[in-house]
């Protein structure tokens, strides 16, 4: 099967609600559909969020990635849909993919710095600003992978963080009183 390459701006036809666990309910539901569909069709590449925008780049199977597409141009979560690339490939340059929240992460504050961008608008970039877009989600993935993990949370708010540390917490305190609740009934009673 031919691969291919796609890359989409939108913008959020939703109104943004209070973050909820560090990310904006909407996209998080977004982000969930997105893994699952996204790993059933081998598809791969990143998603960014940002000042109501989506950049979205992906690769794949021209078959899965053309029908993902038109779920997302059928998604009413997602409005004033630009394609902005849509050519076949070689050979995939993501090995997987990713999400990253915009204002959160310093390689996009870094990049709109460099173009002089104001704002996240990535239906506005020109064809040079979407390699480099590109080029900052194989970069996420390979530091992602390569790090192993280490460093996967830098774009997650310092209050998930803090949640995830006191949910790890709550397990295994859970999980030594069940022990010790086994270890009084097996040598008390």
């Amino acid at each position: 099967m031919p691969l291919m390459r796609l890359a989409y701006a939108s913008e959020a036809a939703f109104e943004a609600r209070p973050a909820e666990k560090g990310m904006e309910p909407n996209v998080a539901q977004i982000l969930s559909t997105s893994r699952r569909n996204n790993a059933k069709h081998e598809l791969t590449g990143g998603l960014y969020y940002g000042g109501d925008r989506f950049f979205q780049y992906l690769e794949g199977e021209e078959k899965d990635l053309r029908e993902t597409y038109q779920r997302i141009l059928e998604d009413p979560r997602h409005k004033h849909i630009v394609t902005l690339i849509d050519e076949p490939i070689e050979n995939r340059s993501i090995s997987r993919w990713s999400m990253k929240y915009v204002p959160l992460s310093a390689d996009i504050r870094h990049f709109l710095e460099d173009e002089g961008l104001d704002s996240f608008d990535p239906a506005a970039f020109s064809a040079r600003q979407c390699e480099s877009m590109i080029e900052l989600i194989r970069a996420a993935n390979i530091d992602e992978s390569s790090m192993a993990g280490a460093g996967a949370d830098d774009d997650v708010p310092e209050e998930s963080r803090a949640t995830s540390v006191c949910l790890q917490i709550g397990v295994i305190i859970s999980g030594l009183c069940l022990l010790g609740a086994l270890a009084y009934t097996f040598f008390v009673v």
